[in-house]
């Protein structure tokens, strides 16, 4: 009956977790939606809206590990509510801005630093504390419902644009985030000890875990990174997950609806296109995990980067007024490898990194970020100059192939090490 209730309390508290990375979510669909309504409302450049959600994408990345750290110390919880204000005061304040500055300091530095605390660094502390069993097909679901959840959003979202104004979007983002606050509070557990239960496929017989040093959360982080740092493995993957985001949130998040709409395809048309993507990415992350707990991580990312790199090469052809036959391809397959490449990531850093492997695949995210805020960066300033996102995504593509190798070439451990943290 105990181990019953252990495995019904971890699958409740995995819900209340997936309800919460999704209401995070609404504000990774808002800058695909606002671009253009922005530069028209204010004359803001693209590239000056696109530097907005660099900052942004860049203080994702970087607030993912020490996120991490802290959920360590202070709990899940306490975390998520905070992070979940942060995303609803970001996106809310945003009705009252009247220069580019305001933009870059609410979505660049508020909004950043919320969903960065949301990243997928709490899908990995929260899988390594409440699964044993099952825990690659969990990250699956948990990276899904959020990657998913941006997208769904995007139709809502555009839809209010076009029949009410850019500010009931973004107020609607900020409402969904407020709305889950309650929920964290109130259900959301750090640890299956806090209910007397252990996590879902454990031993009943092994003793708990040594709670986490006491020490602050910036030095775990650091220390963290600075052995991880010493090792080959973390720099490919570090490596590869930079183009990883490159070639979804910041390239196609970001630019995918303005580049539909150069070739005369309707806003909503295209938001629906990558609602899509979010519809397939949940049947492509979950299988991804399942695949994950039973073959080769390494193979797993090098085949989902490969694949990635051929549809993006392809995709310039495929813009249209109509989304045609090709393009409804294109965004099954693209769809289905959207953020597969999540759950292996996260195994190759507990398989190489041990005890620390959640704060590491924070470092790993970081970087991530970085590679997506490059991008959506460098592709506004390309759609500025050129009048085209082509040479964007040829480039991107050349650059999934790179991450294939990079993944390949990771060596498979002999031996497990086990890391500590920074004391």
């Amino acid at each position: 009956m105990n181990r019953t209730r252990s495995q019904n309390l971890a699958w409740a508290v995995a819900a209340v977790a997936l309800v919460s990375i999704v209401g995070a979510a609404g504000f990774r669909a808002t800058p695909g939606v606002l671009i253009e309504p922005l530069e028209q409302a204010f004359g803001w450049s693209r590239g000056t809206i696109s530097a907005a959600v660099s900052i942004n994408l860049v203080l994702y990345g970087l607030t993912s590990p020490f996120a991490a750290a802290l959920m360590e110390r202070f709990g899940m919880r306490r975390v998520v509510a905070g992070a979940l204000l942060l995303v609803a005061a970001g996106s809310g304040l945003t009705v009252f801005m009247t220069a580019s500055w305001q933009l870059m300091l609410l979505w660049g530095v508020l909004v950043g630093l919320g969903t960065g605390s949301m990243a997928l660094a709490f899908v990995a502390t929260f899988t390594s504390r409440w699964f044993v069993k099952h825990r690659g097909l969990v990250t699956g679901v948990l990276t899904a419902g959020g990657a998913a959840g941006q997208l769904v959003f995007l139709p809502l979202l555009a839809n209010l644009v076009q029949a009410y104004d850019w500010r009931v979007a973004a107020l609607t983002v900020a409402g969904s985030a407020l709305l889950v606050v309650p929920l964290v509070l109130w259900l959301l557990r750090d640890d299956p000890a806090d209910l007397g239960i252990t996590a879902y496929g454990a031993d009943p017989d092994t003793p708990p875990a040594a709670p986490a040093a006491s020490t602050g959360a910036a030095r775990r982080a650091l220390g963290a990174l600075r052995d991880a740092a010493k090792t080959r493995t973390f720099w490919l993957l570090a490596g590869g997950f930079a183009i990883c985001g490159a070639t979804t949130n910041g390239l196609v998040g970001t630019h995918f609806i303005p580049a539909a709409h150069d070739h005369g395809m309707p806003t909503t048309t295209a938001a629906s296109l990558l609602a899509l993507v979010g519809i397939f990415d949940i049947v492509g992350t979950i299988a991804s995990g399942w695949l994950t707990d039973r073959f080769d991580p390494r193979w797993l990312l090098g085949i989902y980067y490969a694949l990635r790199g051929l549809s993006l090469m392809i995709l310039p052809g495929l813009f249209a007024a109509d989304p045609h036959p090709s393009m409804l391809v294109f965004i099954l397959f693209y769809g289905l490898d959207w953020v597969a490449t999540v759950p292996p990531t996260i195994a190759l850093c507990r398989k190489h990194f041990g005890a620390s492997g959640a704060i590491v695949f924070g470092w790993v995210f970081a970087s991530h970020q970085f590679g997506a805020a490059g991008i959506a960066l460098v592709a506004g300033l390309v759609r500025d100059s050129s009048g085209s996102y082509a040479a964007a995504f040829y480039g991107a593509g050349l650059l999934s192939l790179a991450a294939t190798a990079m993944s390949l070439a990771i060596v498979r451990p002999g031996v497990v090490r086990r890391w500590r943290l920074a004391s």
